[in-house]
């Protein structure tokens, strides 16, 4: 069985060509993202893998679907590069796969004891041998009440390790599945210190922290988003930020991020206004969408790709 792996980078390459030989699988691997010039690296092959880092086209979806492929595994949990319901009308199945939540609970955690002990200024200041206490003391996860959007895997590994900083939670999710105390979402906006996003994107979350719904925030609440860019107006996250209304954000994803993340741009001007004036802020933190990138994690999305593709095949998954 064959299965063309797009948009791989090499530690990827690495774990597929140890991995899929001892699935059964001939991996045809490239660094370039699945487009309507590369298809046809797939032909012969029902089963593709993709990356998350550049959206798929339509174009390229009936493309695929022409030469044969009937089922793309993502090598991602979000499916917010692909239009699966113009997939499945072109008879392919998408699937996403899992991996470790810790790798983003982790990360989670350290970027909110960063935003609260003001690590980007202090860290700054000490490089230039500065070490002058900062102005504003820090603050400790055991007095503040973080609320959690998003109550999956992730969001839940996220409420485990603030267990043991002895913080109040608050959570919400449209299905709550646990005993954590939910409560609506005005609510919690209205009540955390901090605040954490781990809900997919979709067309009802896009915005979900708006113009309004900042706004209601705490004045000095922090905003820490590992989750996708969009569920945060940008914009309105900027003006937020610069008026003082808020106390600082920590930023794995943001709005309008395809094309700048995952790339060098140390001699280009940044195309994206928000970040600039993001990255400006000393209460500011961002990093390149880098929270789930570990070892394991790793391991497990290409692990779980295989899987999902010698599942199709099996007739065992139905899209």
């Amino acid at each position: 069985m064959g299965i063309t792996i797009y948009g791989c980078g090499r530690d990827e390459a690495v774990l597929f060509r140890e991995l899929a030989p001892r699935c059964g699988v001939l991996p045809t691997i490239t660094e370039d993202a699945v487009s309507e010039a590369n298809v046809e690296l797939a032909a012969g092959n029902r089963c593709i893998s993709v990356g998350h880092k550049t959206r798929i086209t339509n174009a390229t979806l009936l493309a695929l679907s022409r030469l044969g492929v009937a089922y793309v595994s993502t090598r991602s949990i979000g499916f917010n590069h692909i239009d699966v319901e113009y997939a499945g009308s072109v008879g392919i199945s998408v699937g996403n796969v899992a991996y470790s939540p810790d790798s983003v609970a982790d990360y989670t955690v350290m970027l909110m004891l960063m935003a609260v002990r003001n690590a980007k200024s202090t860290l700054r200041r000490a490089d230039v041998h500065d070490y002058r206490l900062h102005e504003v003391r820090g603050k400790e996860l055991r007095d503040l009440t973080v609320g959690v959007i998003g109550t999956g895997r992730i969001g839940v590994a996220v409420m485990d390790r603030l267990r043991g900083f002895g913080c109040r939670m608050l959570a919400y999710d449209c299905l709550p599945q646990n005993s954590a105390d939910y409560v609506p979402l005005d609510e919690l906006v209205q009540l955390s210190d901090i605040v954490t996003l781990h809900t997919p994107l979709t067309a009802d979350t896009h915005h979900l922290l708006d113009r309004r719904r900042i706004a209601q925030m705490k004045d000095g609440a922090f905003v820490v988003n590992t989750g996708r860019g969009p569920l945060i107006d940008a914009q309105a996250l900027v003006d937020a930020l610069e008026s003082g209304k808020l106390g600082g954000a920590a930023l794995d994803v943001i709005e309008g991020e395809e094309g700048i993340f995952y790339a060098d741009w140390r001699d280009r001007p940044l195309e994206s206004e928000p970040l600039v004036r993001l990255q400006g802020m000393p209460n500011v933190l961002i990093s390149p969408h880098t929270a789930y990138y570990t070892d394991h994690a790793l391991s497990d999305t290409v692990e779980n790709s295989l899987i999902n593709c010698l599942t199709f095949e099996s007739g065992e998954q139905h899209g």
